[in-house]
């Protein structure tokens, strides 16, 4: 590898004058991944519909916002497309509020690549900013922008700055494979070191620091609850540095890991601002589709909402129950649609039909008696009658035949026909695409008879073998060998440059089993998000409404819900006591504090029998049977909940007589709770001994 100094450039202008130049952008519309197969074999990511507005357009309309005058759109595949696109829309028109929209064509293979090409173009005169097309957000980067300027005008050598969004570690549009790690000198706004860790590894819960960081700087913060939305202001200085070492291939895991890891021999800094209160998110997988998708129903990205109608076209109006509307659809009089829906001009919904939580596109055709739930279909699909789709993508001209059920996950590429009473399972990936991308299979068994289309195989298509390879579409290591596993819809999440081989995750599927892949994530990066808030002292609301908002995105049971909880509040007991605090007085102030947490996961106070108490017992149990002094634990956990009457008497007897409760180790910490059950037995049997005696009188 070349050395990595700093490489001057003559064309170079000095700093005051590139200061006062128009601010540049660099998009990649290029992802240079394939997590969006098979759709992207026909069309770009980027110009892929997102509450039925291309993905670009978010972008494109916050780099307006920023002051953005010039802007080099950068494309591989498909190029043709997004320059059609760009052309024709508003952005290039005399009332565009860029100067110069720029189509740069490339046969990179990489971000890395890309910057490269970019470099030798000679393009860039000043500050730009570096983002990805798929970016939606309503930042004001001004704020960034004034900060970064004057950091370059004191220090030369500062050469980026990375705009991060603050939130919960568990945000539902965070990625969930591997989660970004950001270690951060507060008192200057300073990255000082960057690592991503797999969210189910041990290694996981370590990071790598230099110890001289530790002495060299007087307060670090170790942040992981910030969102990498790859929204960077960057001075010329970076692209040197990318043409300077070849190897660099991604933004963050090549770029600015090596640059932090240099910095004595280069001298160059890269700093962050982070923003609380504003939206921003990529569009980087398909599990982020569908979480960005609601977030913009939902109103979160205001002012980039359908009713803006930024499009050229485009006449969307909010009605109730946050459903956006565009003219010319119709529904028949029977019909039902419910809350969070966009329905795109000339849709027709036909008799009995059902929507909720979906977005239809333009001319789409909704036939009799159809259920569509969570779903997304694009312009012109036809739904034949008694058909369900259930959080599926449907691409634009494909037919669903009557009486279908396409299931949750399922992907269903431009123009695939299904015929008629076939199910099309939650895996499945269809293309109508017969070219070598395609590699699958034409099979009737499928797609029913007078279907078309092609099963899609990752292992065959050509955009298998690029960066960020289809694999990263699952989660669980089962789900490459058994399509009964998996779902596609909440796919792993890296950067869009990653290129190696990660775990899988599935999309809307939910597992019942504690021991699945899906149902481990979750219970690992729910357990995590308790005990941070309980770490923290933050309200009992606020720990179980981030822990609910990450419930739905999952779709996880009431009992994982149990299971989280109690593992949360047993590791935080149990650190406290490993402090000096006695296990009595531990669990009286977790419990007691937290008592809302726990009194929102129990729904059966009115029912004679305690299914949730029971379960929340055996939780409680099965976490304390390998734990030191459990069984003493176990009583005082037990005698708490019964005190703060989160769990009543009843509950607590029928727990204690469950088979389960006393089988193998979950048996050995029984010992010390008995007195306790044997107490509340005689005072049952004194009570029904006075109601007895009551009635003789």
């Amino acid at each position: 590898m070349p050395p990595k100094g700093p490489r001057t450039k003559g064309r170079q202008k000095p700093q005051e004058e590139r200061r006062e130049e128009s601010l540049q952008a660099v998009v990649l519309a290029d992802s240079y991944e394939t997590r969006f197969t098979p759709f992207t074999i026909e069309r770009p990511r980027c110009l892929l519909p997102l509450a039925n507005t291309p993905l670009i357009e978010y972008t494109l309309e916050f780099l307006a916002s920023a002051g953005v005058e010039d802007i080099f759109v950068y494309c591989g595949l498909h190029t043709e497309q997004v320059e059609g696109y760009i052309n024709a829309s508003r952005w290039k028109a005399p009332s565009s509020p860029f100067k110069n929209v720029s189509i740069l064509k490339s046969d990179a293979t990489s971000v890395g690549d890309a910057l490269r090409d970019l470099d030798n173009r000679d393009l860039i005169n000043g500050d730009f900013l570096l983002v990805s097309g798929d970016v939606v957000s309503n930042i004001s980067v001004e704020p960034a922008l004034a900060r970064h300027r004057e950091r370059r005008e004191k220090d030369k050598n500062a050469i980026m700055t990375m705009i991060l969004r603050e939130t919960g570690i568990n945000h539902r549009t965070k990625p969930r494979g591997h989660k970004p790690i950001f270690v951060i000198d507060p008192t200057v706004d300073r990255c000082l070191h960057y690592e991503e860790a797999h969210a189910l590894s041990n290694s996981g819960r370590h990071i790598g620091l230099d110890p001289d960081l530790l002495s060299s700087h007087a307060e670090i913060e170790v942040r992981e609850d910030l969102i990498d939305c790859y929204i960077d202001i960057c001075t010329p200085d970076v692209l040197s540095l990318w043409s300077d070492n070849f190897d660099y291939q991604s933004v963050r895991t090549s770029f600015l890991f090596g640059v932090l890891k240099d910095y004595e021999l280069n001298g160059k800094t890269i700093h962050t601002h982070v923003v609380a209160d504003q939206y921003a998110a990529r569009v980087r997988s398909l599990r982020a589709y569908d979480a960005v998708s609601k977030d913009v129903m939902g109103r979160w990205t205001y002012p980039l909402c359908p009713d803006s109608n930024r499009v050229r076209g485009q006449n969307y109006r909010y009605n109730r129950n946050r459903v956006y509307e565009e003219g010319g659809v119709s529904q028949a009089r029977t019909s039902r649609v419910s809350s969070r829906c966009v329905l795109g001009q000339d849709t027709f919904i036909g008799e009995g039909g059902t929507v909720s939580d979906t977005t239809i596109g333009r001319r789409c055709r909704i036939g009799k008696d159809v259920v569509v739930e969570g779903a997304y279909l694009w312009d012109d699909v036809v739904v034949g009658d008694g058909s369900v789709v259930k959080k599926a993508i449907i691409a634009e001209g494909a037919v669903v035949g009557k009486r279908c059920t396409i299931e949750s996950g399922a992907l269903i590429s431009y123009n695939v026909r299904i015929g008629d009473d076939t199910t099309i399972s939650g895996p499945r990936k269809i293309t109508a695409s017969r070219g070598q991308s395609a590699g699958g299979r034409t099979d009737n068994a499928i797609f029913g008879k007078g279907g078309e289309g092609n099963e899609y195989s990752a292992d065959s298509g050509e955009e298998s073998n690029a960066s960020g390879s289809s694999d990263l579409i699952y989660f669980s290591p089962q789900a490459s060998a058994s399509a009964s596993s998996v779902s596609t819809l909440q796919s792993d999440d890296s950067d869009f440059e990653h290129t190696e081989e990660t775990s899988r995750r599935p999309s809307f599927v939910s597992e019942t089993s504690e021991d699945s892949a899906p149902n481990k994530d979750f219970h690992v990066e729910a357990t995590a998000s308790i005990l941070d808030g309980l770490q923290k002292e933050d309200l009992p609301e606020n720990i179980f409404l981030e822990l609910n908002a990450f419930r739905m995105t999952v779709d996880a049971s009431q009992h994982e819900i149990r299971r989280a909880v109690v593992a949360a509040f047993v590791k935080r007991v149990t650190n406290l006591e490993n402090s000096g605090t006695g296990a009595r007085e531990t669990v009286n102030k977790v419990f007691s504090k937290y008592k809302a947490v726990v009194e929102r996961t129990i729904f059966d106070k009115d029912s004679q029998d305690k299914p949730d108490q029971v379960d929340f017992l055996l939780c409680v149990q099965k976490e304390l049977a390998s734990r030191e002094r459990g069984d003493s634990l176990l009583l005082f956990v037990a005698k708490e909940v019964y005190d703060l009457d989160l769990i009543e008497e009843d509950g607590i007897l029928q727990w204690w007589t469950d088979q389960r409760s006393s089988q193998d180790s979950m048996a050995a910490i029984r010992g010390l709770t008995q007195q306790f059950i044997t107490f509340l037995e005689e005072a049952e049997e004194d009570d029904e001994s006075d109601e007895e005696e009551d009635d003789e009188q």
